[in-house]
């Protein structure tokens, strides 16, 4: 939006009392405020009161619609109705060994539809999938809108960078709210995700929350909360969303860290990998297939089994400049982490092992900050296994061996062995809303 000629409409400190003391935020107020952000005319001091009142506060339904339509109208909206497919995209809310996007986006695409995959890097003890992704040699995340359609119209699928155009209200607020502590709020994570969602163009979305240690989200209540508040603005905007609630007490797969998550997404494109990745990666390909109806078809356990899926994945990471072929880098130091007693794991706890993973420099605790493509966490066993006393349970990978005692310490409580223990099952999938 261009700089608005004259005096301004509104004073950022009106708009932040009215919602410090209570009160509800206008549709042109919402509108001014993050227009004159963008602009530079709020400063940064001044948005992060507002989004600590909003955080304490609340917003009503309809200030958190009118906050998601602002966020986008600060920027661009991209179109794939010309590429003779229908589209379709996935959104986590994070967690820890969550590499579902890198099978997911060439299973879906291998079945016919299009995933125009958008996706993001790691902060703190959640991973990213481009930092993940930028571990293969070559790969490249930054595309403009012209690559984005021929990788579309071409392969079927793209994961990479936002464009610098699309909801740039929100990569500036997003930035701020990480470093004033107002990351956890609902209306504030909903409009966020759902304000570059829906600028992306997709015509349908499948969101995947987390809940549970690993997650932003620790109790179902809350991430229930959250998957509803962002259907609801999804289907307001005329994208067919529904949402997934998927456990994140134990990471996901046997693989925490880039390069290592890679590894193991690859093995699920080759028809082997651990069997709660592929579960989830086949439920969520299902969930989107059918809410962009594409259905009926192939059916996407089969396209990871056949191979079809893998050679997808292979033309996607070569029309990004990678080399899928190329071997991942690997740490030149590990340290193992052994079993405590004879028993039961009955916990392996997702936080304690992305913090582990994150110390070990795998993760990053600024947005600027470099991570390291082959530190990380890799599990030999789940919780409900048997194990001995002195049995490897983790091997921690590293560049430099001094990380080791920090990522160790992490991990403390985090494991518990208990000699008569039983792990009580839990599903991965929760609950689906939508």
């Amino acid at each position: 939006m261009g700089e608005q000629v004259g005096p301004e409409l509104f004073d950022a400190v009106e708009v932040i009392r009215r919602k410090r003391d209570g009160g509800t935020l206008s549709d042109a107020q919402i509108d001014w405020v993050v227009d004159a952000y963008t602009r530079g005319v709020v400063a940064d001091e001044q948005m992060a009161a507002l989004a600590m009142a909003i955080l304490l506060r609340g917003m009503t339904a309809a200030e958190t619609a009118r906050w998601t339509h602002a966020m986008i109208a600060s920027g661009e909206r991209l179109d794939f109705a010309g590429i003779g497919r229908p589209t379709v995209d996935k959104h986590s809310t994070g967690g820890v060994g969550d590499k579902i996007t890198l099978p997911l986006a060439p299973v879906v695409a291998a079945c016919g539809a299009a995933v125009p995959q958008l996706s993001g890097r790691g902060l703190g003890h959640t991973g990213g999938t481009l930092d993940k992704l930028e571990s293969i040699p070559g790969w490249r995340a930054s595309l403009s809108y012209g690559d984005i359609v021929r990788q579309l119209t071409d392969v079927g699928a793209v994961i990479c960078a936002p464009t610098d155009t699309l909801a740039p209200a929100d990569r500036k607020l997003y930035a701020l709210r990480d470093v004033t502590g107002t990351v956890e709020s609902i209306p504030l994570i909903a409009s966020s995700i759902m304000s570059k969602k829906i600028a992306e163009g997709t015509s349908a979305l499948v969101l995947d929350v987390k809940v549970g240690s690993g997650a932003f989200m620790k109790n179902v209540d809350d991430a229930r909360a959250l998957a509803t508040t962002m259907v609801e603005l999804g289907i307001a905007a005329g994208v067919r969303t529904t949402a997934l609630l998927t456990s994140m007490d134990t990471p996901l797969g046997l693989a925490v860290g880039n390069a290592l998550e890679v590894r193991e997404a690859v093995e699920v494109l080759g028809g082997g990998g651990p069997p709660d990745v592929i579960e989830l990666t086949v439920t969520l390909a299902r969930e989107m297939l059918a809410a962009c109806d594409v259905s009926g078809g192939v059916d996407p356990a089969k396209v990871l089994e056949d191979g079809t899926a893998m050679d997808v994945w292979r033309q996607m990471i070569q029309a990004q400049g990678g080399d899928p072929a190329a071997a991942l880098p690997r740490a030149p130091e590990t340290h193992v982490v052994y079993a405590p007693a004879e028993g039961v794991l009955v916990q392996l706890d997702a936080y304690a092992v992305g913090v582990a993973a994150w110390r070990l420099g795998a993760g990053r605790s600024r947005k600027e900050a470099p991570v390291s493509a082959s530190a990380g966490v890799e599990l030999h066993v789940k919780p409900g296994a048997y194990v001995r006393a002195g049995q490897p349970l983790l091997t921690l990978h590293a560049e430099d061996p001094a990380h080791f005692d920090r990522a160790v310490a992490a991990l403390d409580g985090g494991i518990v062995v208990a000699p008569d223990g039983a792990r009580p099952h839990q599903s991965l999938v929760l609950d689906r809303l939508g």
